[in-house]
């Protein structure tokens, strides 16, 4: 079955350290005074994107995947029991609190949803912007207790500066933080499960600091140092256009895809195709109806056999299962 390419409305969230660039420079509308995030692609409860465009606009992307049936997850798609991917913007005006994701096992024992796997994309950084990927040395967990409370957990923890095109491959157990000045393109598991390890002893709305999930935190944590060579992915250039392999898991495999003319790309049916406008415009051509597409646009391809063109000048993140 040959389906057209639909946009996506995005579901926003408000946290505290969120800025205003998703509004001013991706042209996000909400009526929020800060958008930390925009759900891109997402199936999640506790926020849904929402069909933009075609027959089924207005429809919750949830509810879309019922009505046109599994198939349009592709094979592999289709395998998981829930939709398997979610992709965010992230606007970080603030640093983010210090956290971490537990693993599948872990995460379905206590949580009843699945653990988080999850990329970073760096989209851009202000100048001396920086993150925290993993531990400097490693410590015990008498220590990274002692380090929470007395708050020194942030000089055991490995500094990064980061810049546009950087790549951080996240996996669960890693303690890692976004910081202040960063804006971010996440690609993860489905799934809502972070325990808040430190948070500089910051206050919510509600006047109270927020809430912290030490014991979890230290039973899912990795406190080896890790390895970064998996940051880095070598650019491969075509005629019109040039690709960058992002990260590839058992959940999600994600491309940077830099086109300056056009590409051509072979849908197929073992998975759909996200795709996420980072930079320029385009036009999508699928099955004789052309899409426009811009700066800060999230599209959902079905998965089938067809071929799908990309006309113009534009940076985008294709993923797939």
């Amino acid at each position: 079955m040959k389906t057209s390419a639909v946009l996506l409305k995005p579901s926003f969230k408000d946290y505290l350290w969120g800025g205003t660039r998703l509004r001013t420079e991706y042209g996000k509308k909400c009526d929020l005074d800060k958008i930390a995030e925009s759900w891109e692609l997402s199936a999640h409860k506790d926020g849904e994107s929402v069909i933009a465009s075609g027959e089924y606009a207005g429809l919750k992307l949830s509810e879309y995947i019922e009505k046109c049936g599994r198939e349009i997850l592709g094979k592999r798609g289709a395998a998981f029991d829930k939709f398997p991917i979610l992709i965010k913007f992230i606007d970080a005006q603030d640093n983010l609190s210090i956290q971490v994701h537990p693993s599948d096992e872990y995460a379905l024992k206590n949580e009843g949803e699945y653990g988080k796997t999850e990329v970073w994309y760096v989209l851009s950084s202000q100048e001396g912007a920086s993150l925290y990927y993993g531990f400097k040395t490693k410590i015990t967990a008498d220590e990274y207790r002692r380090r929470i409370a007395d708050n020194t957990l942030t000089e055991t923890l490995n500094k990064v500066d980061a810049k546009k095109g950087d790549v951080f491959f996240v996996k669960p157990g890693t303690v890692h933080a976004i910081g202040a000045g960063l804006m971010i393109c996440e690609i993860q598991q489905n799934s809502n499960t972070t325990y808040r390890v430190y948070d500089y002893d910051r206050r919510g709305t509600d006047g109270k600091p927020r809430e912290l999930h030490i014991e979890k935190a230290v039973a899912v944590s990795n406190t080896t140092p890790i390895s970064d060579s998996e940051n880095y992915h070598e650019i491969k250039e075509y005629d019109g256009y040039k690709t960058r392999l992002i990260a590839s898991c058992k959940y999600f495999t994600s491309e940077k895809i830099d086109v300056s003319d056009r590409v051509t790309l072979k849908l197929d049916t073992e998975s759909f195709k996200s795709v996420i406008v980072t930079e320029g415009s385009a036009v999508i051509e699928l099955n004789g109806e052309k899409t426009d597409i811009k700066k800060g646009d999230s599209i959902f391809v079905p998965s089938q056999e067809s071929d799908m063109t990309i006309v113009g000048e534009c940076e985008l993140i294709l993923s797939y299962v």
